[in-house]
């Protein structure tokens, strides 16, 4: 063997005695002993209290309306009397166009008015002078019907006395003339009671005249009447169609938007993508808007309770309560959306800003309740208590949770010594001190 390889084997194998001679006559070291001690542990006893389960959702603050503001005749911007940011009062104008054919046809069109009241007022003339004419020749037919009785008698008369006449002149009592005379008499008498006659039919058939000039002058007076309200209804057009160059704020509100200016040429909207001529809002009350998720959903109503933070206000918090929701979930992300209205009397809350609302889902009030952290981990529900000194572990059964707390509806009740915090490592029967909470 070379004296190198000397030098490599004879370290090894000084080593390989060293841990023999080690390893003889010695015994192996004694097994752990398993610790028995108790452990200590915290403990408290089931108190009955209110539980109240909220649901807290990201949502974002809207103006209670908005309203874009369009113009609805052509014409040019004559004047714009308010800018971004001004407070306006319903009704205040804040927009005001040039249209002066629109001014011309209310003038027109008021002349048409007065020139059909004209003409209504000279039908009812009308059919008031036909209707005395009528009323005269009723009167001139009774007038004629006497007469005819006068001349009737009168012709009676003179008959009678013709007869008379005739029977003496042929006895020779009378003259021939005498007969003459009286036959003459009888002759004009019977041309009396013609003429009375005629005077009856010309009488009666003025009267027919009269009461369909009567008829006539009353179609001609509703005609009339009927061209009055076409006239008010084409003057009351006019006179809408001129408000129009006038645009007006629909409610107390802040100018949001504003898109025109002086001399502004402004076309009618058309379609949904036109842009309007200015934006205002109603920002006295906001619209928070949240979108709860589907398992919440059901349990969100109108009247709930509900708590808004806002992360551009620190240290606010603002109380109120659930107005309304879309009761149909969204499509886009199975959620409801849920608004709250907040009164904005002090105008910290803009529309845009982001904000947290916690809304009270339901409350349940003096029932026994553990802390969430007291619920030992687990396929089932359960907790550990002591009872003698050891843990014991207890399947619950469980009710509303929220705010930390959770409702125990049977398994443990007020006089069991709960653990607090439990250990993974717990096992059942194993020894613990408790200690009460708090102290």
């Amino acid at each position: 063997m070379s004296q190198r390889a000397r030098r490599v084997v004879s370290p090894l194998l000084l080593v390989g005695v060293v841990i023999a001679a080690t390893g003889c006559g010695t015994h192996a070291p004694p097994p752990t002993q398993t610790n028995t001690a108790p452990i200590q542990v915290t403990v408290a006893k089931p108190l009955r209290q209110t539980v109240r389960q909220t649901t807290m959702q990201p949502g974002q603050i809207e103006a209670f309306e908005q309203t874009p503001l369009f113009g609805k005749v052509e014409g040019y911007v004559d004047q714009v009397l308010c800018d971004i940011g001004d407070l306006v009062k319903k009704d205040q104008l804040l927009i005001k166009l040039s249209v002066p054919e629109l001014l011309d046809d209310v003038a027109q069109r008021q002349a048409l008015l007065a020139q059909a009241e004209a003409e209504v007022a000279q039908a009812e003339s009308s059919v008031q002078a036909f209707v005395a004419a009528a009323d005269t020749a009723e009167a001139r037919i009774a007038e004629a019907e006497a007469s005819i009785d006068r001349a009737a008698a009168e012709h009676e008369r003179w008959k009678s006395e013709y007869a008379r006449i005739s029977d003496l002149a042929a006895k020779g009592s009378v003259t021939k003339k005498l007969e003459e005379e009286t036959q003459s008499q009888l002759q004009a008498a019977a041309a009396s009671t013609r003429e009375a006659t005629a005077k009856v039919q010309s009488a009666r058939a003025a009267f027919y005249e009269a009461q369909a000039n009567v008829g006539k002058s009353k179609a001609d007076l509703a005609a009339a009447k009927a061209s009055l309200q076409v006239a008010q209804a084409e003057l009351a057009r006019a006179k809408t169609m001129a408000t129009y160059t006038e645009i007006k704020a629909p409610y107390d509100a802040i100018v949001t938007r504003r898109l025109v200016d002086t001399g502004h040429y402004v076309t009618p909207a058309a379609g949904r993508d036109a842009n309007p001529l200015m934006t205002v809002a109603r920002t006295d009350v906001v619209r928070v808007f949240v979108d709860v998720p589907e398992l919440e959903a059901a349990q969100v109503d109108a009247g709930d309770q509900a708590k808004v933070r806002v992360q551009a206000i620190a240290g606010r918090e603002f109380d109120a309560a659930v107005v309304r929701t879309s009761w149909s979930l969204s499509e886009a992300n199975h959620a409801l959306r849920t608004e709250i209205d907040i009164p904005n009397v002090d105008a910290l809350l803009r529309p845009g800003m982001y904000a947290t609302a916690t809304i009270a889902l339901a409350q349940r009030e003096d029932v026994l309740a553990l802390p969430l952290a007291a619920i030992a981990a687990g396929a089932e529900a359960s907790c550990w208590v002591v009872a003698g000194g050891k843990a014991e572990r207890r399947p619950l059964q469980l009710g509303l949770r929220g705010g930390g707390l959770v409702e125990v509806v049977s398994g443990v009740d007020e006089n069991d010594d709960v653990i607090q915090k439990p250990s993974e490592s717990l096992r059942p029967g194993q020894a613990v001190r408790a200690e009460a909470a708090g102290k």
